[in-house]
């Protein structure tokens, strides 16, 4: 017998435990109210003017409750009243239905979870934020009611009847208030904190708006919402019944204890408050990106463009003049054509250095600026240090903005920066004229000056494109080009390698016949030279690919693609006559063909030097077939994911290398492997 009692007493405690919501898990509590809830809502009536009444009748109540407390009408004063419109119609018989179900409820958790399931189970047809709202109003409707009656009975005989039926002098004469003070306080303070709670979650209804792409913040807080209902509800019905309690002068021992359900909401807030803030900061920015993207559709003048993309809300401060070393307002910029240098602050000297020829170039020409915009997500006193010192290599207009740039979100998503430098050309409208310029610099230098999209599209129309990219790098290499030379650019890591393609190409070069019929052939090996210009040739070869990578395909970019595949073989060529290129190859193929000049040179009295070297070297290449391979620096800017392998019609495979530097920053460098298989 004592052994059935025993297991009857655990049950009982099992099924209490079941039933008391401090015990169970949002998600345990998630699972039992998702079962009272219909998903085809039918908000019949106004919630925004319902909500509205609700909050200004409770801060009204708990207004005068303070005054009862303490003997003061300063907080009634301050309350500001917002009705709703005219038109309103509450939805009374739904509000006096909810009332009959908290109402003369014992105190108890099971009880009040019932009581609260009960109350969903009613509103199972509304959305969550209207169930809140509607059990909300029920409160207030009653709670409203009773402080009423309080704060009239002593002028109105009416109300004083009326608030003897409903209790209220057992609550609100003096030795009641002080014999029940500290249960009305903590009344009273979690009837305020439950309206803050429906309040942020009426405010997370109406951001329901937005589109989350805008507002990600807004899903983690949504899937939030319907326990914070069930908390605010159960709250409320806890709350009915400690009031209950104390005008009935029930014993300490059964008044409903609030504490914990005080403590959840206070939590609730908590994360609601940060969830909404967070919120309101994306929804900020998404209407900033919005206006900034409409005022780059729409003819601006480039001054209040540029205030926009880099401040923002806060007021535009003073460009750094490097030239003079003073300050001087953005104004400068009204009417001009504006050339962005967009940084990190890990840029080069080198990089620096591509846009002092186009400075020197427009230094006397009003019409175009340049201003170097630091990008930095969060400055610290190294950074500041470092700032200063690459402001000292520059000669323009500099941006001194010790916070985020407004506008990096939009430069990031629509220029593809990506922390690589590069160069935005803006005309007075603000019309941008080219996203990313930095690559036409890289490759072309001021050939290819003002660096619109449309000089860009006119210089690729030009199939000779050594001269023009890699010309400059070295004083001969100008000089070979003007007189139409053939010269034998190479390299490779294999010094080896090096040294027999230099001595079969010097042979090849001196041969009887290549003098007998005047050809002229120069050596260029890049390797050789100091790593200045090893670092230019290359770059400028990326550069010319990044600038050609969304053409067309043609001649020039597979010539480039070759190129870059050769950059970390043993081994490379390239023959050019001139600015226009022969022939290029890999280390095996090209000194092959060098090589085994003995076995062609005979074809050169028939055909000529040129297209006797391409077609010996093309024999090669056939017997020896390998598509290319190449790795290219992270650049700003967007590389199209599908490039054509310019050995064979496959479409080149895309990997991911990372790559350590190993420099004194110990930064890691990304880059795109592309290879043909």
């Amino acid at each position: 017998m004592v052994h059935k009692l025993s297991l009857k007493s655990l049950l009982q405690t099992a099924d209490k435990e079941h039933n008391n919501p401090l015990a169970m898990s949002d998600e345990h509590i998630l699972d039992l109210i998702y079962s009272t809830h219909v998903h085809t809502h039918t908000n019949n009536f106004d919630v925004d003017s319902l909500f509205t009444l609700v909050y200004t009748t409770l801060r009204r109540s708990s207004s005068i409750v303070d005054h009862f407390l303490e003997g003061s009408k300063s907080m009634m004063e301050q309350i500001d009243d917002n009705m709703p419109l005219s038109n309103f119609t509450s939805p009374h018989c739904t509000l006096k239905q909810i009332s009959f179900e908290m109402c003369c409820k014992p105190p108890g958790e099971e009880t009040a979870h019932k009581t609260t399931m009960a109350i969903l189970n009613r509103l199972s047809s509304y959305d969550w934020y209207a169930k809140a709202v509607l059990t909300l109003a029920a409160f207030a409707l009653e709670y409203g009611d009773f402080w009423l009656l309080a704060h009239h009975e002593p002028t109105d005989l009416l109300a004083k009847s009326v608030a003897v039926l409903k209790r209220v002098p057992l609550l609100t004469r003096p030795q009641q208030v002080q014999k029940h003070r500290q249960g009305m306080i903590e009344v009273n303070n979690t009837v305020k904190v439950t309206l803050q709670v429906v309040e942020l979650i009426f405010e997370l209804e109406k951001l329901s708006s937005y589109d989350t792409k805008d507002v990600p913040a807004f899903l983690p807080a949504r899937e939030h919402i319907p326990v914070d209902v069930y908390w605010a509800i159960i709250t409320l019905v806890t709350i009915v019944t400690q009031i209950d309690c104390l005008i009935t002068n029930e014993s300490e021992q059964k008044k409903q204890e609030l504490y914990q359900y005080g403590q959840k909401l206070n939590f609730i807030l908590g994360r609601m408050g940060k969830h909404i803030t967070l919120c309101r900061h994306q929804i900020e920015e998404a209407e900033y990106y919005r206006k900034l993207r409409k005022l780059f559709q729409t003819p601006t003048e480039i001054m209040e463009l540029f205030k926009v993309l880099v401040f923002s809300k806060d007021s535009p401060q003073p460009l750094f003049d490097c030239a003079t070393k003073t300050t001087i307002e953005i104004e400068v910029l009204r009417r001009k054509h504006v050339y962005l240098f967009i940084s990190t602050l890990e840029i080069t000297e080198e990089e620096i250095s591509l846009l002092r020829p186009l400075h020197e170039s427009i230094k006397t020409d009003e019409q175009y600026k340049i201003v170097w915009v630091p990008i930095v997500e969060e400055w610290s006193e190294h950074l500041r240090k470092k700032f200063e010192v690459l402001k000292a290599k520059m000669e323009w207009y500099v941006v001194q903005n010790f916070g985020s740039i407004a506008g990096y979100k939009y430069i990031k998503e629509e220029w593809h920066f990506n922390k690589s430098p590069m160069v935005v050309v803006l005309n007075p409208q603000g019309k941008v004229l080219h996203t990313n310029a930095f690559h036409l610099i890289q490759a072309y230098g001021m050939k290819a000056f003002p660096f619109t999209s449309v000089e860009e599209d006119r210089i690729h129309k030009e199939t000779h494109w050594v001269g023009p990219v890699v010309g400059d790098i070295h004083s001969n290499i100008d000089t070979w080009i003007r007189e139409q030379k053939y010269i034998f650019f190479y390299g490779g890591k294999d010094k080896e390698w090096i040294q027999q393609f230099s001595k079969s190409a010097a042979a090849l070069a001196n041969d009887g016949i290549i003098k007998d019929l005047r050809i002229s052939i120069e050596l260029f090996c890049v390797e050789k030279e100091d790593k200045s210009l090893f670092s230019r040739f290359w770059n400028r070869i990326e550069s010319l690919f990044v600038t050609k990578a969304h053409k067309g395909v043609d001649s020039v970019k597979q010539e480039v693609q070759r190129m870059l595949s050769y950059k970390y073989e043993s081994g490379w060529a390239l023959l050019s006559k001139g600015s226009s290129v022969v022939a290029s190859g890999h280390g095996s193929t090209i000194l092959k063909t060098v090589s085994e000049f003995e076995k062609w040179k005979e074809v050169i009295m028939k055909k000529g030097f040129e297209v006797s070297f391409k077609e010996y070297h093309e024999r090669i290449v056939r017997s020896s077939h390998r598509c290319a391979q190449f790795e290219i620096q992270n650049v700003a800017g967007k590389l199209p994911e599908a490039i054509k392998c310019p050995d064979c019609p496959r479409v080149m495979d895309i990997f991911i290398t990372y790559k350590c530097c190993h420099n004194d920053n110990n930064n890691t460098a990304i880059s795109n492997s592309n290879a043909a298989r």
